[in-house]
């Protein structure tokens, strides 16, 4: 190996792009970091040659639920080593998962179960937000500051659903602990209340099959969900994420917040570029296989979040993975959902598909550039999140977290190439232009050419600053 100057491993002749500039070097990697970029780097212990690739940050998917409770006889797709080992298949290095608290249970309680279902079962490397679904004055006054102060710099608080919906009062209660601790607040943005009027009113008529999933929760109860997030936010001033945004009217609540100088992320997803509510339609139950909320729109939607992420409004780009089982009774087919799309579990899987559609999509069909394209997917994540400037880009020092890509290669999407839990993917059959063909968390590679060659045990939980 040489001493100091040898390196464990150099990444050679691959296009490194980050969040602001794209150049041609090799990376040299020692003790799982990046130590070096630069030419003619000497010895090492392996080379990879990265000839024609590009050399990314790994994806960091700041959205996604693995192993959540999802109610009585209803069970998730994936648990920590599927989830993880999907989201390797996909080209990303990190991932944050919710642990989610449920009605009367201790918040503290809850993170101790959560790290017992991640603990050795990691791939790539994960940190936890919280859901924070019963804001006792214990969790509020005791739990939710010192759990911020252990490095879970992140909590999301549910406008809707039942047994996670807050009041305002309760939101605002929970906004007042993020201020004075210095935690960022992620909202789900929907109008509880108008979902279940306009629920109940289609079940009255009889119009209960999935495509009626996205008629019960029309572009307004998300709009008006998304204008008092950002109003509470502001009267507490903290800063909020406002998560899976849909649509132009959510989109440019935000842009409004953020000209007046407000500390409003958005974030939007694949299924919202991809899919439309014409896709609720299918045979049957088919259309199950798309219920999610906010559901997917139309194609002006569409054209709205391509608007967003590409002037900025956007800063994040993340799957929302929430996979169940299509033909499963403990999934989307669950008895109690046949009845009506009300009990059909939301969600849907994304984790590996994220990178190549919008790759695809974006830098390829030239909607985006490659710097665009790195923040959405990874820098951006890291700063929001408080992983930065030991995640998310290439830079001396940094966690040599890295997804080798070939930008030309042609793949069409089908369920075995994603190594996911689930039995289907929503994208089956698209194809798409740019494959990860490597990925790499801390110097040690997961995933190569298709193959899973890293072990459940690598992935290590970050606690965040806040």
């Amino acid at each position: 190996m040489g001493g100091m100057s040898g390196f464990d491993l150099v990444i050679r002749g691959g296009r490194v792009a980050t969040a602001s500039d794209t150049f041609d070097c090799d990376v040299g990697i020692r003790d799982g970091r990046i130590v070096a970029l630069g030419h003619d780097l000497g010895a090492a212990g392996e080379v990879i040659d990265a000839t024609g690739r590009l050399v990314l940050p790994g994806g960091i998917d700041s959205h996604v639920h693995f192993a959540q409770p999802s109610g009585p006889g209803v069970v998730m797709a994936d648990d920590f080593e599927s989830g993880t080992r999907s989201a390797a298949f996909g080209g990303n290095t990190t991932v944050l998962p919710f642990c989610l608290q449920e009605k009367g249970q201790s918040l503290r309680e809850a993170v101790r179960l959560y790290h017992a279902k991640a603990e050795g079962r990691c791939y790539i490397d994960v940190a936890f937000h919280l859901i924070v679904a019963d804001p006792t004055p214990q969790v509020l006054g005791q739990e939710l500051p010192a759990l911020i102060k252990d490095g879970y710099s992140s909590f999301k608080v549910f406008m809707t659903y039942e047994g996670l919906a807050l009041s305002d009062r309760e939101i605002l209660e929970v906004m007042a602990v993020a201020r004075e601790t210095g935690a960022i607040v992620m909202v789900h943005a929907e109008n509880y209340d108008a979902i279940r009027f306009l629920t109940d009113r289609l079940e009255r008529l009889g119009q209960t099959t999935p495509r009626f999933h996205a008629t019960s929760r029309p572009i307004p109860v998300e709009r008006e969900a998304t204008h008092r997030a950002i109003s509470l936010a502001e009267l507490v001033d903290v800063p909020v994420v406002i998560v899976h945004v849909s649509n132009r009217e959510a989109m440019e609540e935000i842009r409004r917040a953020q000209a007046k100088g407000l500390k409003v992320h958005g974030e939007t997803c694949p299924q919202y570029l991809m899919l439309t509510e014409a896709d609720l339609d299918g045979l049957g139950m088919e259309g199950a296989k798309y219920v999610c909320s906010p559901p997917p729109r139309d194609p002006a939607s569409q054209q709205a979040c391509w608007e967003g992420l590409q002037q900025g409004v956007f800063s994040l780009f993340s799957s929302d993975h929430c996979p169940f089982r299509y033909d499963d009774p403990e999934g989307k087919l669950t008895p109690k959902g046949r009845t009506s799309f009300r009990w059909v579990p939301n969600g849907i899987p994304g984790v590996a598909t994220r990178l190549p559609i919008l790759f695809s999509e974006g830098v390829v069909k030239d909607r985006i550039d490659l710097n665009r394209f790195v923040a959405l997917t990874s820098t951006n994540h890291a700063k929001t999140y408080g992983l930065y400037p030991r995640k998310g880009t290439i830079a001396i020092g940094t966690d040599a977290d890295i997804a080798i890509w070939d930008p030309q290669r042609k793949v069409t999407i089908t369920h075995d190439l994603l190594h996911d839990g689930s039995d289907y993917t929503p994208y089956e059959g698209l194809e798409v232009t740019g494959w990860p063909m490597l990925t790499m968390v801390r110097g040690r590679v997961v995933m190569r050419d298709g193959e899973l060659v890293g072990t459940a045990d690598h992935g290590s939980f970050l606690a965040r600053s806040a």
